[in-house]
Formats: structure tokens, C-alpha cells, sequence
């Protein structure tokens, strides 16, 4: 018989994505904007390991101390996260996994410490308790772990999903996630028992150009704007949504509207327009270059 601890190969637990709403056989998370992570913790040592098996824990040596805060042995499902000004900051913890320099990884553990956010517990001293409603795992897991030494347990509201949507969404967060109460835990599975629901925001942009496919067909549409001193900006591109509709349309606009001077040096072999069509991308926030994370094209706009 397998040992979930021992043999520590779980693939976390999935979710679709849906919109808000409120029911009362859901509790409702914060949707953290980290790094998903399981944690195999012992009476005297850490093991941290990413979605894809890795083992990550001498990246993040600041964590090698949590397993002061458990009472039992445990393994649990969680976020690592930094924060910045308050609020989880997904570039933060991103630089930070790509770090191979010990010296480096060490300064940044003092500057900037990550930590880690328990949202569920799936074993605990020698039994696997994946089967079991998430609310006694919750019960569990607030019992056999203390908040502390950069681990701390996710906190939940019950049933009024869109009331705390409607705050995370005013505090410019990533979003919610919606978690059934007597769902169990999936292991590696997408289920509608557990789904996340995202803070996105629509904005209008010309479309400067696109980057073509192999055949020179309209494949990324280039966006961006223009500032009140009319100065181009870029908002990056887009592919994601963008229907084949809305491609034949830029093609032809673009027969007798290209323009030879690059709007953007970062796209190279674009082809470059004149900047008249005008269309609505959905994105979340803004990634600190300026561009748009993960952008999804709406479709153009004839009314603006």
C-alpha cells in the first residue's frame, strides 16, 4: 500500500474557473498569487516540492524551520507567496524561484521572506485523509498546525461568495476560490467541487500590428495606446480569444494600411498599421513592465 508521505509524488488537487456567487455549501478563499506547493513535513525537517515534483526547498531556506509549528507529522497543500506593500506580489515569488545562487538566495530569504499558506491538509502522522469532507481537514489542519516561522493557515468565509468578491475586488487582489464543504481532496483531478473565481479588468486598445504565423497569416494581435502626449504605448499581445473573424478582419485592413517604421522595438518581424481599429482585451493585472497578464482578446470594436 502506497504512503502518500513516503512516496511524495501528489500532483495537487485542481479547479475550473467559474464567476462569482454565493452559496451556503461553500466556503470562499482568498486567491492567492503564488506558487503552489506541497509540503511534506516531519518532526525535524521540510520538504517542499512544486506542482511539476520539484524539489524546491533549498530555494526558500526561511521555510526550513515550519515544522515547529505542526504537532504531527503532516503533508499540506499551499501557496508560497512574498508580499509587497501588504499584498501578495506574483513577481516577487516568481524572481525568487528562479534563483540558483545559495549567496543570493540566502540575502533575498532576509530581504524579502516567503512564506507559506496551508489551505488544506491530506495526511497527517500515518494516515492519508484525502477522503475525508473538507471541513473536518479543516478542522484538522487548524488543530495540527500554529501560524508562525513563515507558515500560516489560509482563512475562509462561508457561503457569502459575492460580498467577498466584491471586497477582494476593491482591494485590486487576484481573486477567490470557491471550495465545496463536503468535497473531498482530488489528488492531481479538476473538479467543480473546487473553482476559482478571477478579478479581471477590459480595456480598449488600438492595434499597432501582429506577429504572423509560419504561413504569414495574423496570429498575435500587437496592442497598445496612446499617452496624453500622444506617445505610443504597448500593452503587449494578445492570441488567446482572438477568432478567426477578427484575423481576416486585421488582414484585410492591413492590404493598404502598413506602415514601415516599427511601432514597438521588442516584436520583431511584426507587421506594423496604422493604428484605427480598436478592440477590448480581458486581463488580470498589470505585470511591471507595463504589459497585460494573461490577456484574452474580447474582439474588435465598431462603436469607439
Amino acid at each position: 500500500m502506497s504512503d502518500l508521505f513516503k512516496d511524495k509524488n501528489i500532483s495537487p488537487m485542481l479547479m475550473y474557473e467559474t464567476t462569482a456567487f454565493s452559496d451556503k455549501d461553500y466556503i470562499f478563499e482568498l486567491k492567492l498569487d503564488g506558487i503552489r506547493c506541497i509540503a511534506y513535513i516531519d518532526t525535524k525537517s521540510v520538504v517542499l516540492q512544486n506542482k511539476r515534483f520539484k524539489d524546491v526547498t533549498a530555494i526558500y531556506p526561511e521555510l526550513a524551520s515550519m515544522y515547529k509549528c505542526v504537532v504531527n507529522r503532516c503533508v499540506l497543500d499551499g501557496e508560497l507567496i512574498c508580499l509587497k506593500d501588504g499584498k501578495p506580489d506574483f513577481y516577487g515569488i516568481q524572481k525568487r524561484s528562479l534563483m540558483t545562487d545559495r549567496f543570493k538566495i540566502s540575502l533575498a530569504a532576509r530581504k524579502n521572506p516567503v512564506q507559506f499558506v496551508a489551505y488544506d491538509i491530506l495526511y497527517i502522522g500515518k494516515k492519508d485523509i484525502t477522503a475525508l469532507p473538507l471541513t473536518e481537514r479543516k478542522m484538522l489542519l487548524e488543530k495540527n498546525v500554529k501560524d508562525g516561522n513563515n507558515l500560516s493557515i489560509s482563512r475562509y468565509v462561508e457561503e457569502k461568495g459575492k460580498e467577498f468578491f466584491e471586497l477582494v475586488k476593491e482591494q485590486n487582489l487576484e481573486g477567490i476560490v470557491a471550495k465545496k464543504k463536503d468535497g473531498r481532496y482530488y489528488i492531481g483531478k479538476r473538479t467543480r467541487e473546487w473553482v476559482k473565481i478571477k478579478v479581471m479588468q477590459d480595456e480598449d486598445l488600438y492595434i499597432f500590428g501582429y506577429l504572423p504565423d509560419s504561413g504569414g497569416n495574423v496570429k498575435d494581435l500587437i496592442l497598445g495606446f496612446f499617452d496624453k502626449d500622444g506617445t505610443a504605448v504597448c500593452r503587449g499581445k494578445v492570441y488567446l480569444g482572438v477568432s478567426s473573424e477578427d484575423r481576416k478582419l486585421v488582414a484585410q485592413y492591413a492590404l493598404n494600411n502598413k506602415v514601415s517604421t516599427p511601432w514597438f522595438s521588442q516584436y520583431k518581424n511584426a507587421v506594423w498599421l496604422k493604428p484605427r481599429l480598436k478592440g477590448t482585451a480581458h486581463f488580470m493585472q498589470q505585470t511591471p513592465n507595463g504589459s497585460m497578464r494573461q490577456p484574452v482578446w474580447k474582439g474588435l470594436r465598431d462603436d469607439i
